[in-house]
């Protein structure tokens, strides 16, 4: 299926069937022959894969023969791939086709298993058949079922006859056990029952592990398909059986024997079960509940009719959930069964449990729970055996917490788990009622585990059953065992993560009662161990506080604080009980203070050292110390680790508190600890209870407490201690110190007289084995294959070595390999200090933990001492392993061998930089030298887990000492394996060479690549398993580390690995028992798939070319697929996923992603894990062909992972990206998608038994009745009660909650998109379905989990914003979201109830500001309750009261209130600056805008102090005087600062517009006069509007400070996003006016950093934002003092340098702006960075007359330089081609206004003059170039510059001489472009212009007379240019205006002269001008009729008669003409009679 052509060319043409050519096949070498059959066999079972039905109907005959051919081969004979591969094939043809040759193949497959050859021949061939018997029966065992007697007595008769063939008895075993599955309940009994006999027998007997677990298999069919067995007699004999096999080393074999006797109980589970039954009744109740396990292929059960109910009169058996739990417990609290065997019963309860089914285990969750907390745990041989009690508590942990209470429970089974916990279990203590016993110690244990579980899975949801698990938990707090203590603070730290507002009641609560309990302790009331409890739960809670800032209380961790020092000064006034509880109880307190972290803790540093040091002094003298009594010195040793651990707390937290100084008293009080632990007598123990401190402590347990802190502290002290203090930590003897602790012959503790007599008979094989939770001091950082990371070490994720199972059943095995048992009392702190969040990951033992942290220290310090003192540590290690008292102590030398080869491995990790702590080195010849002859001891011994960390740390010494010492190294390694036979010697060499290449790399290494390579192939092929396995591992880590120098490599490791995984030497169905016994755990298919994927790494994308190598990989692929093995599985997915990374196009798409789909549903999480990485690498491409590609279901699929592991990250982000790829096109369809999660039900395992359908309880559970009504619409699409598989239960409200997120974004997404296109198709797609997003907001808004409220209403105020001013579609009056008003004001309600949070009241009063603000309803009195919600927070939060609320949520800590305060705050922000718009707010806001503006003020100012302030506690002790909030104001610093940050800008943009409207008020409370007495305003200095003022008003700094820091902040750390920039920007430019700032903004300082800071903008933000600057610049310009003061100041000002230079900044940022966008403005660079659309031009304009605004303010002085430089700007504007069409039209006033701005009082030869005149220069040379043509512009170009040279001449005309040669020259180049079509009627409008200028110099005269002559000859002439008619009757009508500009009547007859004959010239040639020239006549008769006159009359006859012919013909002109000009135009008339 790998492949993408599932079938191979065939042979020959005659069919499509692959065929054996068996002479090709023996024509092969031997070794290739082995190789051909794999291919051909696996070729052939894909072939049948691929057949449909017809197909394998029809192919049957060829298909079997080819199969039995190979079957009979006599060589190669068929090894256990190839016999897969058949058995599949067998499979597919008889499941899928006819059943023809059913018969027919059975009998030939009996006839081979009843032949009597006996050789090796006939042995393969046997073993062939039965396989395929077995896969024969399963598919189609219903039609053949009287052929099963004999298949299975055949099957079975070859049991004996394979006595000394493991893997045939194996199949033999497994082959009749499909028999029975196929059959079923046709089976005869008699076969049945001797199968049955022969199975019991070889389950117990048979040594094979193999064997046992083929045994179990078919004793599970046989109880599951046939009805024999279930009676009480085969229910005994069963139980003898497997409790006998269950106590095996195997996990498979536990496995397999625990899933044979689940059956059995599951499939006789009844609801009730009476003592008598019919017989009948009960089967069919029984087989109802039954629940096929997980072997393969149960679907295929066909039911047949009740066979006769049995002859004997055996009982019928029956079990309640009680006596079935019952038969396992009884097994299990035996005191004679072994830890392996009750690994086995955990697994049978997993097994039971899942057999049992959700549904089952929900409704008697109680009976379970009560059996495990009762019937084991309070079992007396289970507690009086601590090893028994901690493994026990861990299985039942695995058992309840992860499979039933995170997999199996829907949220509501998981909420009634913990209120029957809750209520029926914790409540119970103390006991209160007569008839219910106060549950044991270890119940309660058992109990607040699971419940602390529960609470973690369930989160918010437990806010239902809040208080009563709050008074439940403090009560038991209160419990006299100090392990149940330290559970139920555990459990109360867990509930308050879960309900953030019970934090502060718990804490409270809990001071109080500490404070009580400590009252009474000198009394006879006393209690010192509830004070205790009480101690460790506070600090437990307090510990949350940073994790939810909200919720915590600054005030109450002073009281607490102050308490504990209270309480140290106190104690030595107590006597020595109690003054040592006082001790603890400070303590306590003071560690769980530390979790604060250094914002609270560097507070009070000073007074912490102070206590430390009284603490921990320095040892009096040891005669001092020998003359105490073991009670003090107890109560010594007691106080010590008691502070001490509040130090490890310290170092926890607080590591940047680590100077120099602090180090270094540190390490003096640990080096005090440790010369007090020196001076202990060496006799630790008394009997005598009265001198004992506590009861069960003797002052041993003391010392190793003490001894097991000092480490800890030093380890973390050493690892964290900042650069320059290592020689402070090093100059102490710790490195002695620690390797007495790990490495010291004698220093351990013996073990108990029972481990000592069982060591000394043998009865455990190695340490790991002991399980006394001790094991002879050996490390707990060793668990199997997986060593426990350092601190700091930098791949600490990837702890687990590849072979490690995951899962809830791996990690009842994986208790066994370690002698020592987790807990959580072994230490407290473990509260506080989390290793990590895997709930199994707790502290070990204190003498364990010892140990531990002395591996550690050492690691991190023997790299740092010099090479003298190393040699000498190591010397004194390799004496304590040759000490003589070892050889009687065997197990304590293995112990001290698997911690010193620990210790090197660390050392040497720390050497080689795998940690953060500093390297040091190891590179003493010596040194090397020691370390290589303990590691070369290691590599040798039996036990596995050493020989992998020697082998490890071989690899890391070689590439810490370099090439000579590897390439000794690889050689001794060589030749050691070559001469030493013994095969834990070979496979830990074979370790050693795969680690060194590994760890130097390919570079490195590479010239023993080809050494190494060729010893592992040989070790590869070794026979025996450990020497092959770790062999194979190494090649894997040599192909891995090699990369592309191995390549030429591949094509032989590929063969050879593709030979092993064929041969049955490497497999578990060897024929050797050890040999299968050994591969049956460590599987070597798994570790060839892992070299096959480091093969495909190594070719990478090459495999596209390479057929051969694809090929080969793609065929084990392929058959890798088919392998059962969780490892095997994992590996071949990785393969893949590779695979489909580099050769895609060789890969079938679909038929991956549909294995992916399968994967998905494994219940192993690693299988489930890596198909979802696959998935999420395919569907990074494109989401939507992934889903078509896979079965149907596949997106629901993803939705139930989630469900199952709410948390997980890889699928959220699949579905993420899926949201971004199709959001946008798709968005009706994510709307659904959406809604569909929120009404999802949770997928119900399929049991096969009735569901009952009811809904669960608790699912909606609301006030309002229209927002039950929402609710139960949402959910009608999950009901469905005609099927039973359908579950009520919602998906995990996690889920649901992520489902919000993604709405959310797709409403993010589309308002995005609509700001660009308001009519873009998503944004139309949601429009529509808006009703739908309001309803999932609404029914999200009020479910019970705060985090979805708050998701609703955050989608509620995105649809506001988005949709809010949008009409209705179909009623376009009203606006679209004004129906939905009732949903949002009931989704509003239950944000303000008792049981919201301030998060969701914060959220709601957003909404409610959006709702108001965006005018759904615009009359005030309608605004309802939303506006009175909006008025009552306010009058709430604008007094000071102590008590803040908003709606009935109460109690608010001071940083929620904080929160609150600022969405009220802002949400009225938002509404004042909406109300610019919306006039109706200004109602709204009217009352209240006086109360609102000082409170803007006072946050924004605090805000101000929290972002600027340094860190205001950093003053040390002193300043405790302050007020609290002022003293720890750093503590909330961060918290506070992100809800100021989230609102201060809309505060400054409120009161930016207050003063845009000069509301009086506002300048009040920006000086801070909020006193509203005074009506008058500010009075104003100057007459005009602007308020000038010098001083800057009282606010200013801090609207000013806080907008600058906004803008100029580094990235990341609270600067403004993209969107924000734009809007401070807008605000800045309202507060930087005169009125505001004063001058305040030009002061150097200030001015300068603000410029640079625009100047950054400028060149980085778009033009938006542009825009705001440059208005911003012109403000500033126009505001500056320079531009106030009188022309007239003499220029010798002291302050005018200054001025200029800010002026100049200033115009500066203009005209950066500017060169942005026009091209050639910037020398330096051709291409500009915006496009000149729309914006691009409005931005250039504003620009451009920013500048000429500022000219008009500028200094004298200078003023001509910014004219020049504003000159230049236009003259390069004008010339550039891109902007002639939309920049220079625009342009050109801002161009008049500033030439006739300076040419006001220029004259000829002035500097203005000689500019302007540079100007047209500039313009002449343009106009010059656009004639010329070369550029695509160059028409318009040619307009616009000579309308621009005529708007300069015209505009300054004051300036040019009146015999310029320059306006010659223009004169006579715009004639030329009057007589060119083109250009000819821009440039008649210019001549226009220029000749009707008014005549106030010469120029404009000059001007006329130049251009008159040319401009009549152009009317007069008759020209061949056509389309010039508009430019002569522009002049014609320019004439007769012109003559209207004249002063004199003279002048005006003269003109007259020549202007009527030129017109009646023009009508002469160009008749239709005449109605037009009649009209002209008359405007000019009208104009002076006495120089008219006087014209007409000096006309000839015929010219007159002309001209009246011309007036005749404009009539209707002449008319018009009269109407409008009244009399004289009539004497005109009558004149020409």
């Amino acid at each position: 299926m790998a492949t993408q052509d599932p079938e191979p060319v065939p042979a020959n043409g005659a069919t499509s069937n692959p065929e054996l050519d068996i002479k090709k096949l023996h024509a092969l070498p031997s070794e290739q022959q082995e190789l051909y059959l794999l291919t051909f066999s696996s070729d052939l079972a894909r072939h049948v894969a691929s057949l449909d039905a017809d197909g394998a109907s029809a192919h049957q005959i060829y298909i079997k023969k080819e199969l039995f051919q190979i079957i009979n081969l006599a060589s190669p004979p068929p090894t256990r791939v190839i016999r897969e591969n058949l058995g599949r094939a067998f499979h597919g043809i008889f499941s899928k086709g006819d059943r023809k040759l059913l018969f027919e193949s059975i009998n030939e497959l009996i006839g081979i298993l009843n032949g009597t050859g006996k050789a090796d021949k006939d042995v393969r061939a046997k073993h062939a058949a039965a396989h395929c018997l077995g896969a024969v029966f399963e598919a189609a065992g219903d039609s053949a079922i009287g052929l099963h007697p004999l298949a299975a007595t055949s099957l079975l008769r070859l049991v004996k006859f394979a006595q000394n063939h493991t893997g045939l008895r194996a199949t033999v075993l497994r082959a009749a056990g499909k028999v029975f599955k196929g059959v079923g309940r046709s089976v005869e009994e008699t076969v049945a029952r001797d199968a049955c006999k022969q199975g019991r027998a070889l389950s117990t007997s048979d040594k094979s592990a193999l064997v046992q677990t083929s045994a179990c298999y078919l004793l599970e069919q046989l109880i599951r398909h046939t009805p024999f067995f279930d009676n009480s007699t085969d229910f005994d004999k069963l139980q003898t059986a497997i409790w006998k096999t269950i106590d095996s080393a195997s996990a498979s074999v536990r496995h397999a024997a625990a899933s044979c006797i689940s059956a059995s109980l599951v499939k006789n589970y009844s609801e009730t079960a009476p003592a008598e039954i019919p017989l009948a009744r009960s089967k069919t109740n029984k087989r109802k509940s039954r629940k096929p396990t997980d072997m393969d292929g149960d679907e295929d059960i066909i039911e047949q009719p009740d066979s006769p109910a049995p002859k004997k009169s055996a009982a019928r058996i029956s079990f309640t959930v009680p006596t079935l739990l019952k038969q396992l417990s009884i097994q299990y609290c035996r005191p004679a069964t072994s830890s392996r065997a009750r690994a086995g019963i955990a697994h049978c309860y997993l097994k039971v449990l899942q057999g049992l089914g959700e549904h089952v285990v929900e409704t008697k969750y109680a009976d379970i729970a009560r059996h495990f907390f009762l019937d084991i745990l309070s079992n007396p041989t289970i507690v009086q055996n601590r090893y028994r009690t901690l493994s026990s508590r861990r299985y039942i942990a695995v058992v309840l917490e992860t499979v039933v209470g995170r997999e199996m429970l829907g949220e509501s089974g998981q909420l009634n788990a913990a209120r029957f916990l809750v209520n029926e279990i914790l409540k119970d203590y103390p006991q209160a009622l007569k008839e219910r016993p106060e549950p044991s110690k270890q119940t309660l244990i058992g109990a607040l585990s699971t419940l602390s579980s529960l609470f973690d899975s369930l989160g918010s949801a437990t806010n239902v059953i809040a208080d009563s698990c709050r008074d439940a938990l403090l009560q038991v707090l209160q419990h006299p065992s100090y392990s149940v203590q330290v559970y139920a603070s555990s459990c109360l730290r867990s509930f308050v993560l879960a309900c953030p507002l019970q934090l502060l009641p718990s804490v409270t609560i809990c001071m109080n009662s500490v404070n009580r309990e400590l009252g009474l302790l000198g009394g006879p009331r006393q209690s010192p161990r509830r004070c205790v409890g009480l101690a460790n739960g506070l600090s437990a809670v307090l510990s949350t506080s940073t994790s939810q800032p909200l919720h915590g209380s600054v005030d109450v961790n002073s009281r607490v604080l102050s308490q504990a020092t209270s309480l140290l000064k106190s104690s030595s006034n107590s006597d020595l009980r109690i003054s040592s509880t006082q001790i603890q109880v400070a303590w306590i307190l003071i560690g769980g203070l530390m979790t604060l972290g250094p914002n609270f803790v560097k507070i009070h540093l000073s007074q912490l050292l102070l206590l430390w040091k009284n603490a921990l002094p320095k040892p009096l003298n040891k005669d001092n110390m020998v003359q105490r009594n073991v009670l003090e010195l107890s109560f010594l040793a007691h106080i010590r680790e008691c502070a001490l651990g509040s130090v490890l707390t310290f170092l926890e937290f607080n590591s940047r508190l680590l100077t120099l100084d602090v180090t270094k008293r540190l390490a003096a009080m640990l080096q005090n600890t440790t010369m007090f632990l020196n001076t202990l007598p060496s006799k630790k123990t008394t009997d005598n209870v009265s001198e004992r401190l506590s009861p069960v402590l003797q002052l041993h347990d003391f010392d190793l407490m003490v001894r097991r802190r000092v480490l800890q502290c030093y380890t973390k002290l050493v690892d964290l201690s900042p650069a320059g203090s290592s020689e402070v930590l090093l100059q102490t003897n710790l490195l002695p110190f620690a390797v007495a602790a790990f490495a010291d012959p004698d220093n351990y503790t013996p073990s108990s007289l029972g481990i000592a007599i069982a060591s000394s008979a043998g009865n455990f094989e190695s340490i790991w084995e002991v399980a006394d939770n001790y094991g002879f001091g050996v490390t707990g950082l060793v668990q199997g294959y997986d060593i426990e990371p350092l601190p700091g070490e930098h791949d600490a994720e990837d702890k687990h070595h590849w072979v490690t199972r995951h899962g809830p059943e791996a990690i009842i095995d994986r208790t066994l390999l370690s002698p020592i048992c987790s807990a959580r009392e072994h230490d407290s702190i473990s509260l506080y200090v989390r290793k990590s969040n895997d709930p199994f990951n707790l502290p070990n033992p204190p003498a364990t933990e010892v140990v531990n942290s002395a591996l550690q220290l050492f690691a991190i310090c023997l790299p740092l001492q010099t090479p003298k003192i190393q040699e000498s540590i190591l010397e004194q290690i390799t004496s304590f392993l040759s000490a003589g008292n070892l050889q009687r102590d065997v197990h304590r030398k293995s112990a001290m061998m698997v911690n010193i080869a620990y210790a090197l491995l660390g050392a040497l990790k720390v050497a080689v930089k795998e940690t953060r702590s500093a390297a040091g080195d190891l590179k003493g010849s010596a040194v090397e030298k020691v370390i290589q002859e303990l590691l070369h001891l290691f590599i040798v011994l039996p036990d596995p887990y050493v020989r992998k960390v020697a082998g490890e740390a071989l690899g890391r010494l070689c590439n810490s000492s370099g090439n000579s010492l590897t390439t000794t190294e690889v050689s001794y390694l060589v030749d050691q394996i070559v001469a030493n036979r013994e095969p834990n010697a070979r496979s830990g060499y074979a370790v050693a060479l795969g680690c060194i290449h590994s760890q130097l790399g390919g570079m490195a290494a590479g010239y023993h690549l080809k050494n190494i390579l060729g010893i592992l192939m040989s070790l590869g092929n070794d026979q025996h398993p450990v020497v092959h396995f770790w062999a194979l591992d190494s090649l894997s880590k040599v192909a891995d580390s090699a990369g592309l120098t191995f390549s030429s490599y591949v094509t032989s490791t590929l063969g050879m690995l593709a030979q092993l995984y064929g041969a049955d030497t490497h497999n578990a169905e060897s024929a050797v028992l050890a040999s299968s016994n050994m591969e049956l755990d460590l599987p070597t298919p798994a570790v060839i798939a892992r070299c096959i994927d480091s093969t495909i790494n190594v070719l990478g994308p090459d495999l596209q070319d390479m057929a051969k190598a694809r090929d080969m990989v793609m065929t084990l692929i392929g058959l890798f697929k088919a392998e059962s093995d969780v490892l095997i599985t994992i590996e071949s997915l990785k393969c893949q996923e590779h695979l489909s990374l580099y050769a895609p196009g060789h890969m079938n798409f679909a038929v991956y992603v549909k294995q992916l789909q399968q994967a998905i549903e494994s219940n192993a999480t690693q299988i489930r894990d890596m198909a979802i990485d696959g998935l999420h690498n395919l569907m990074r491409r494109d989401t939507e062909e992934v889903i078509r590609s896979g079965d149907p279901g596949l997106e629901d699929q993803l939705w139930h992972v989630l469900d199952r592991q709410p948390e997980h990250e890889v699928v959220r982000n699949i579905i993420r990206n899926w949201l971004h790829q199709t959001g946008l096109t798709d968005t009706a369809t994510w709307v659904q998608r959406c809604h569909s999660v929120l009404t999802k039900t949770k997928k119900v395992a399929e049991v096969e038994e009735k569901v009952d359908t009811k809904p669960k309880g608790g699912q909606t559970d609301l006030q309002d009745d229209e927002v039950a009504g929402f609710a139960a619409a949402a959910n009608a699409p999950g009901e469905d009660n005609t099927a039973a598989q359908t579950s009520q239960e919602l998906l995990k409200w996690q889920v649901r909650t992520f489902g919000m997120d993604c709405l959310s974004e797709l409403v993010a997404m589309v308002s995005k998109e609509a700001a660009f296109r308001e009519e873009a198709p998503c944004v139309l797609a949601l429009q529509k379905r808006v009703a739908d997003v309001v309803r999932i907001a609404f029914s999200a808004s009020t479910a019970g989990v705060v985090q979805l409220r708050i998701r609703g209403l955050k989608i509620i105020d995105q649809v506001l914003k988005l949709f809010g001013k949008t009409p209705d579609p179909d009623f376009p009056e009203v606006t679209l979201l004004e129906q939905y008003q009732a949903q949002i004001g009931s989704a509003l309600t239950p944000a303000f109830a008792a049981d919201s949070s301030p998060e969701l009241a914060a959220e709601a009063v957003n909404v409610c500001a959006t709702f108001i603000a965006t005018g759904i309803v615009t009359d005030v009195d309608r605004m309802g309750r939303i506006l009175k919600l909006l008025v009552a927070a306010l009058e709430n939060f604008s007094s000071e009261s102590e008590a803040a609320a908003i709606g009935d949520l109460k109690g608010l800590s001071s940083n929620a209130a904080v929160m609150v305060k600022m969405s009220v705050f802002s949400a009225w922000a938002e509404l004042q600056i909406a109300s610019a718009e919306q006039k109706y707010l200004v109602d709204v806001l009217r009352p209240h805008i006086a109360r609102l503006t000082p409170l803007w003020l006072a946050s924004l100012r605090e805000y101000a102090r929290l972002r600027f302030e340094p860190d205001i506690s950093s003053m040390g002790s002193a300043s405790m005087s302050g007020s609290l909030d002022t003293i720890y104001a750093a503590l909330n610093r961060e918290t506070l600062l992100k809800f100021y940050q989230e609102s201060w800008l809309n505060l400054v943009d409120a009161i930016a517009s207050l003063i845009d409207e000069d509301s009086e008020f506002v300048f009040d409370a920006l000086d801070g006069k909020t006193e509203f007495t005074e009506e008058a305003s500010i009075p104003s200095r100057n007459p005009d509007h602007i308020n000038y003022r010098d001083e800057p008003v009282a606010f200013f700094f801090v609207l000013f400070g806080l907008a600058f820091e906004a803008l100029a902040g580094r990235p990341g750390d609270l600067q403004a996003s993209k969107e924000q920039i734009l809007e401070i920007l807008q605000a800045l430019k309202k507060i930087l006016r005169p009125s505001v700032s004063g001058h305040a903004i030009y002061q150097e300082v200030v001015f300068s950093e603000t410029m640079d800071m625009l100047d950054r903008l400028v060149l980085t933000e778009g033009l938006q934002v542009q825009t705001v600057i440059v208005e911003i610049a012109r403000n500033l310009c126009l505001g500056h003092p320079s531009a106030k003061r009188t022309h007239a100041t003499p220029d010798g000002d002291e302050h005018l340098s200054d001025d200029i230079e800010q002026l100049f900044e200033l115009t500066r940022i203009m005209v950066l702006v500017l060169t942005g966008l026009v091209p050639s403005l910037d020398e330096s660079k051709s291409s500009v960075r915006h496009d000149l659309n729309e914006e691009a031009v409005a931005l250039l304009t504003t620009a451009l007359s920013a500048l000429v605004d500022a000219a008009h303010v500028f200094p004298s002085i200078i003023k001509t330089d910014l004219h020049a430089c504003i000159l230049h700007i236009f003259a390069t504007i004008l010339a550039s081609p891109s902007c002639q069409t939309a920049v220079i039209p625009q342009s050109l006033p801002i161009f008049k206004r500033f030439v006739t701005s300076i040419s006001q009082t220029a004259e000829p030869g002035s500097d203005t003059s000689n500019q302007l005149r540079a100007t047209l220069v500039r313009f002449l040379r343009t106009l010059k170039r656009a004639q010329g043509r070369e550029f695509d512009a160059s028409v318009a170009c040619e307009k616009n510059t000579i309308l621009t040279t005529t708007i300069l001449l015209s505009s300054a005309s004051a300036v040019f001489s009146s015999d310029d040669p320059l306006v010659q020259r223009f004169v006579e180049e715009l004639f030329d472009c009057l007589g060119n079509r083109m250009t000819s009627k821009v440039a008649a409008g210019c001549c226009r212009s220029l000749l009707l200028l008014a005549k106030k110099s010469s120029l404009e005269t000059t001007i006329a007379c130049q251009a008159l002559p040319p401009l009549l000859a152009f009317l007069t002439t008759p020209s061949d240019v056509e389309g010039l008619d508009e430019s002569r009757s522009t002049l014609a009508a320019t004439l007769v205006a012109f003559i209207g500009t004249l002063q004199t009547p003279a002048q005006r007859l003269l003109a007259s002269k020549i202007v009527v004959p030129a017109l009646l010239a023009r009508v002469g040639w160009e008749k239709k001008a005449a109605p037009e020239t009649a009209g002209r006549l008359l405007e000019l008769a009208s104009m002076d009729q006495a120089a008219f006159r006087e014209v007409v009359q000096a006309l000839g006859t015929e010219e007159r008669e002309f001209l009246q012919g011309v007036l005749r013909s404009g009539q209707g002109g002449r008319r018009e003409v009269e109407e409008e000009r009244g009399e004289p135009s009539i004497a005109l008339k009558m004149n020409f009679g």
